[in-house]
């Protein structure tokens, strides 16, 4: 398994998700990340239809003491669709993703990763998105293109060293219990399911991988936002890309109120709350300035006393 820093960045927010910045902005913030000494990046075709990686690739071009880590499953389809936002991304380019496990898909979707970032190689290949909470009825076929396809070829990819590293990026439980079952996994980049908030993979799916030896990366430790910001602060608040529900705000104040107790902020326990198990080998929040790359080290270094965590435990999620 690659070795990753506990914390790292994701690249989804400078892929102009929800809202656009500018190749300025993205350049910025990737080089106050890496002066900061964050030296993992995680990026997929899907951010931006290539704009992330993109970006990414500008930015850290030249620069080899990094880890990256991209995705497949996915490929851009030109379009004439000039929609503003398009899957919640905002400006992005003019492609169309479209599911593809094959081999043929795997392979050309690597190819176009690696041009994209500029690299002839990535630390770890992550299959993006398969799973029914994606698919629908279309699961069972999604699963067996990438079974009988996609997986051995993202094997060779790793044995040929065109990748160090190779799992599934996704955001639900089953799916990685089911392949679990199946294939061999060097990784899991989960997201949204290991937080403060929803600590549903703490149940099977964490036993599981400490038992097998799989290594998580966890996305998504402020749920889309929900965990992003002390609950003072003015701002619709986000879980899981929509509007949080009454039920989950109420949630989310009782974690707030005992984090409150301890004299620590909620972000502050929400990013650090998934590096605690030992399963879990990096966090990898999504940044798109400086200003929250400032922000995302100084809460990732902030003090927390042991007995806050103990107390959390008898939150209620």
């Amino acid at each position: 398994m690659v070795e990753l820093p506990p914390l790292g960045m994701g690249t989804a927010a400078i892929g102009n998700l929800y809202r656009a910045i500018s190749d300025a902005d993205a350049e910025a913030t990737v080089h106050a990340a890496l002066d900061a000494g964050i030296r993992y990046f995680d990026t997929a075709p899907h951010y931006g239809f290539g704009l992330a990686e993109t970006r990414l690739g500008r930015a850290l071009d030249g620069c080899r003491d990094v880890r990256i880590s991209t995705k497949v499953g996915r490929l851009l389809v030109p379009t004439e669709d000039r929609a503003r936002e398009r899957h919640a991304f905002v400006d992005a380019l003019p492609y169309e993703p479209v599911f593809d496990y094959s081999r043929d898909g795997v392979l050309r979707s690597f190819e176009a990763s690696l041009s994209r970032v500029r690299r002839d190689h990535v630390d770890l290949l992550f299959a993006h998105d398969i799973g029914r909470l994606t698919h629908g009825d279309r699961h069972d076929t999604m699963l067996r293109s990438f079974l009988d396809d996609g997986y051995p070829a993202m094997r060779r990819l790793r044995d040929d060293g065109a990748a160090g590293a190779i799992g599934i990026g996704v955001n639900e439980i089953a799916i990685c219990l089911e392949l679990l079952d199946r294939i061999d996994l060097d990784v899991i980049l989960l997201a949204g399911r290991y937080t403060l908030l929803d600590r549903s993979a703490a149940d099977e799916l964490l036993p599981v991988c400490a038992a097998k030896g799989v290594k998580l990366v966890i996305g998504g430790p402020y749920n889309s936002g929900i965990l992003a910001q002390p609950l003072d602060r003015a701002g619709e608040r986000k879980f899981d890309y929509a509007p949080a529900s009454a039920d989950m705000l109420a949630r989310t104040r009782a974690l707030d109120a005992e984090c409150a107790r301890f004299g620590v902020s909620l972000p502050v326990a929400a990013l650090q709350f998934p590096v605690r198990h030992p399963a879990v080998v990096s966090v990898i929040p999504g940044m798109a300035s400086p200003s929250e790359v400032t922000e995302n080290v100084a809460r990732f270094a902030a003090p927390v006393p042991d007995a806050l965590w103990t107390a959390l435990e008898s939150v209620p999620t």
